[in-house]
């Protein structure tokens, strides 16, 4: 006896919302990675559809890890999966965390197989490859990211240390935050984040929109008031957030981007249970859970 096909079911979204394919890491215990990015975007209205590039018992700032890492090849299998049965539409492609040049590449031919579904598709590029000074990625994959990637974001959202590597020269300045983003922007992205700067003890971030060609970014800083604490995956909820908020204000990057930060300080004091005790920070989804509204419609308390 043939079994009958399962109906193919079909979700319509608000037209203010879309459907994000993230592509980023995963660890058992903790909230990095997509972890960190999903759960904001669903409070946000977004339908999240996440691949992990790595799956680990725990980030890598412990003294050990164990876990599995995807190929390019185990990648693409599950692109090729869901265009059998029709399910490329996507609004959004996100992208964090990624650990060899291989995977990079074929991250690349994901970007142009979903723009082909899509023409429309904004890509909002992480380029996760370090910070302080120190690279935890391949030394290869900053001329792959350079070179391939940023020529085809929409959104990129270096941190200071990974600007400054794909721009090639140092952020000692506000003055050369913004530079930084203007060379970024000539490479292809319209809209450029850099999501954390410290100097002289201040830490902010700079925002850039370049909406014509031709005509001078608009850009902008954001004082962060700094909280006494080391956390894991800001950097990653950070990107999810200005997906979100600058999808629901695409010519407004500034407000975005303020809507990001300060959900950021909202639920960060929240993860401190004793902040003397760094194993007792927790990304943890509890908190957000109780302070969800506060994500979806934060008040704006930065300077």
């Amino acid at each position: 006896m043939a079994r009958a096909t399962p109906p193919i079911l079909s979700l319509v979204l608000p037209s203010e919302t879309g459907r994000v394919l993230s592509i980023q890491s995963h660890t058992v215990q903790g909230y990095v990675g997509n972890k960190s990015a999903v759960f904001p975007l669903q409070l946000l209205g977004y339908d999240v559809d996440p691949i992990n590039s790595v799956q680990f018992s725990n980030h890598t700032g412990y003294p050990s890890f164990k876990g599995q890492v995807l190929n390019g090849q185990q990648l693409w299998d599950l692109i090729e999966g869901l265009e059998a049965n029709d399910l490329l539409c996507y609004t959004h492609l996100l992208t964090g965390y990624i650990g060899s040049v291989s995977f990079l590449d074929v991250v690349l031919e994901v970007v142009k197989k979903l723009r082909s579904v899509n023409p429309k598709l904004i890509y909002v590029c992480d380029p996760v490859m370090g910070d302080e000074g120190k690279l935890y990625v391949p030394p290869e994959l900053v001329s792959v990211y350079r070179e391939k990637v940023v020529p085809v974001a929409s959104m990129l959202t270096p941190n200071q240390f990974e600007a400054e590597q794909l721009t090639g020269f140092r952020i000692v300045s506000e003055q050369d935050g913004l530079e930084a983003c203007k060379v970024l922007h000539s490479r292809g992205p319209s809209k450029v984040v850099i999501t954390s700067i410290s100097i002289n003890g201040n830490l902010f971030l700079i925002g850039s929109h370049k909406k014509n060609k031709g005509q001078s970014p608009q850009q902008f800083k954001i004082i962060i008031p700094k909280i006494p604490a080391y956390f894991t995956g800001t950097g990653d909820m950070m990107t999810a957030l200005l997906l979100g908020w600058s999808n629901k204000y695409p010519d407004n990057l500034d407000k975005a981007a303020e809507l990001a930060v300060s959900s950021l300080q909202v639920l960060l004091p929240s993860f401190i249970f004793n902040p003397n005790d760094q194993k007792s920070l927790c990304m943890a989804k509890p908190i957000i859970r109780k302070r969800c509204f506060e994500v979806f419609s934060p008040a704006i308390r930065i300077c």
